[in-house]
């Protein structure tokens, strides 16, 4: 029997869905002062480390909040400089886009998970670890609910789940509502909770 995570594997070669024994929190979109502060405080409240796939953009307009994060012993991986949507744009320009990245990180997330293949390929081949995730959120989305993001988690964590959350004004106060109360659970279940 073909597991869903095996046809994903081969859908998305060069991509990481889940890794290892520990489960991973990754936040996309930041870094911004009105989101990620307050992230950094719930995750500090449980002891708990995480992954920051970071906008270059948002980087250079906000230094002192990139500079939190990191002091703050969490990991930074590259989300490109614009937020850019892979498929639209040719391996080029898209390349360029995620050179510009004004930080050094091996880690890439692709805005939106979308990337081509070509753009996968020349990335690893550069040396950067594609990470996408086992449990989206949908943190964004207006009408998902803290209580089903929480259900989701509950339904679908198992070693190696890579979460993705949103620091970003679209998921804020969702976002916000939930995450402790996934640390909470997964704590409890006895993960541990690591960067990538």
């Amino acid at each position: 029997m073909v597991k869903v995570r095996d046809i994903w594997q081969r859908l998305f070669p060069y991509g990481v869905f889940r890794t290892g024994e520990a489960v991973y929190l990754t936040f996309d979109d930041g870094p911004i002062p009105e989101v990620t502060p307050k992230v950094l405080a719930i995750l500090d409240r449980y002891g708990v480390k995480a992954t920051f796939f970071m906008v270059g953009e948002n980087i250079d307009k906000h230094p002192e909040v990139y500079e939190q994060v990191v002091k703050g012993g969490h990991a930074i991986g590259n989300h490109t400089y614009n937020h850019l949507k892979g498929w639209k744009y040719p391996l080029k320009e898209y390349l360029a886009n995620v050179a510009k990245f004004p930080k050094e990180t091996k880690l890439f997330r692709p805005p939106y998970g979308k990337a081509s293949f070509r753009q996968r390929r020349a990335l690893a081949m550069q040396g950067y670890r594609i990470i996408y995730w086992d449990i989206l959120t949908r943190d964004y989305n207006p009408k998902r609910t803290p209580e089903a993001m929480l259900a989701k988690v509950k339904r679908d964590v198992r070693p190696g789940s890579i979460i993705n959350f949103h620091d970003s004004l679209k998921s804020n106060e969702r976002m916000l509502a939930v995450l402790p109360q996934v640390i909470e659970f997964l704590q409890a279940q006895g993960y541990e909770l690591r960067t990538l």
